[in-house]
């Protein structure tokens, strides 16, 4: 009898324990030592949540704000956890993480190969879209080696929709055209093309045979050795709240290196203006200058800022006369850089007269992580102040990140 009194009194103490005390819950704290307010993606080993929730690699887990809801979370092919913060000044905001099977999650980040757009990829966020040119592009003829901006104004996945709209539509258009029927075909080009703005954004950025907006390049007897479109790649990360892709290219001639291969790993976080870069080449025997830049278009040279650690500029667009906008691009360096400054072309072709640059000394080996990004006069920066601003509270947050603790 008093085995049976003990072993109920036994469990209903159980039935009475917090569910935190038998799920064996895990507490993150995030903390913001700045005195500004913060809203970032951070990272967690994920292998310490498992073994905190006392959980095998693998196992499902439900991740609750201070509130209790459920919130979107990711895990990364380089096995971090990560979770969205927005974090008070000096403040500190906590998660709370219980095995389980979470509800489905919105995807606000991703990207993927479009083969039948001559082997693009194209990968976007909440507030931006970006694209590099593949083999099937080259193959082509055409010369587009750099980094491609499609602005847009709205949190919504868009690129998809954009690639389907218009390459259904453009075969119909060539037919018009072919038949005479100019008026109809530039009327269908109008509500179709991603072009034009349809109310959500657009493709207005010029690339060509530069680095458009962020890509790096060796120097050599004072040239830049452009790189031309990817060879292969991977898809790291595809969502919900991080891309990232993994891009080899084709060798280059670098003096005397004949055999130099240059490989990019990139991401791009849900909130975020910038992507991060990392670079490094194969093949390469001596140090060499490389580059990081934003192309200058001829139309307006002027609006470039050069800071210690920052190239900034507002790009007039393709069309700037009747878009009367701004696209604003710019590349990050808070590794630090030897100089900042413009390499311009003797001649402008096609639009095309130079580029403003960061510049360092590259070491064989060397893997080099800098950032670079875009916004739009038209969504979440309106000037140019502010788009430096928003590019010096991104640096000051790289510099100072968050502070994650695991309990």
């Amino acid at each position: 009898m008093r085995k049976s009194k003990s072993f109920c009194a036994l469990a209903f103490a159980f039935m009475l324990m917090p569910v935190s005390a038998v799920a064996g819950d895990v507490t993150i704290t995030v903390a913001n030592n700045s005195g500004v307010q913060r809203q970032e993606v951070v990272e967690i080993p994920v292998k310490d949540v498992y073994a905190k929730l006392g959980i095998n690699d693998g196992d499902k887990f439900i991740v609750k704000n201070a509130l209790g809801q459920q919130v979107t979370y990711q895990i990364t092919y380089d096995g971090k956890l990560l979770i969205d913060a927005s974090v008070r000044p000096e403040g500190t905001a906590d998660f709370t993480i219980v095995p389980g099977t979470p509800k489905p999650m919105k995807t606000i980040v991703c990207g993927k190969q479009y083969p039948e757009r001559v082997d693009d990829i194209a990968w976007e966020n909440d507030r931006t879209a970006y694209r590099v040119y593949g083999p099937a592009l080259q193959r082509t003829g055409e010369k587009a080696f750099g980094i491609d901006v499609w602005v847009k104004n709205t949190p919504d996945l868009e690129v998809e929709k954009r690639y389907e709209t218009e390459l259904s539509n453009h075969g119909k258009i060539e037919a018009l055209k072919e038949e005479g029927k100019t008026a109809e075909a530039l009327e269908m080009e109008q509500e179709t093309t991603y072009h034009y703005d349809h109310g959500y954004g657009l493709d207005c950025y010029k690339v060509g045979p530069t680095l458009g907006c962020g890509a790096p390049a060796l120097m050599f007897g004072g040239e830049m050795v452009l790189p031309y479109c990817y060879k292969t790649y991977r898809i790291l990360d595809n969502g919900p709240l991080r891309f990232t892709v993994q891009l080899e290219y084709n060798p280059l001639t670098v003096g005397t290196d004949k055999n130099v291969i240059e490989h990019r790993i990139i991401s791009l976080d849900k909130g975020s203006n910038f992507n991060k870069m990392t670079v490094w080449y194969e093949g390469l025997t001596k140090p060499c200058d490389m580059v990081a830049g934003v192309v200058l278009h001829s139309e307006d040279t002027k609006s470039v800022l050069y800071g210690e650690n920052y190239v900034l500029y507002a790009d007039p667009t393709d069309n700037p006369a009747k878009q009367n906008f701004q696209i604003y691009v710019g590349v990050l360096f808070p590794n630090g850089v030897k100089a900042t400054k413009d390499i311009m072309y003797e001649t402008p072709t096609n639009g095309n007269a130079g580029h403003g640059v960061g510049i360092i000394t590259y070491q064989p080996g060397e893997r080099y992580t800098y950032y670079f990004g875009s916004a739009w006069s038209k969504n979440d920066v309106r000037t140019l102040n502010e788009w430096k601003l928003r590019s010096e509270e991104t640096l000051n947050a790289l510099h100072a990140p968050l502070k994650v603790t695991v309990k």
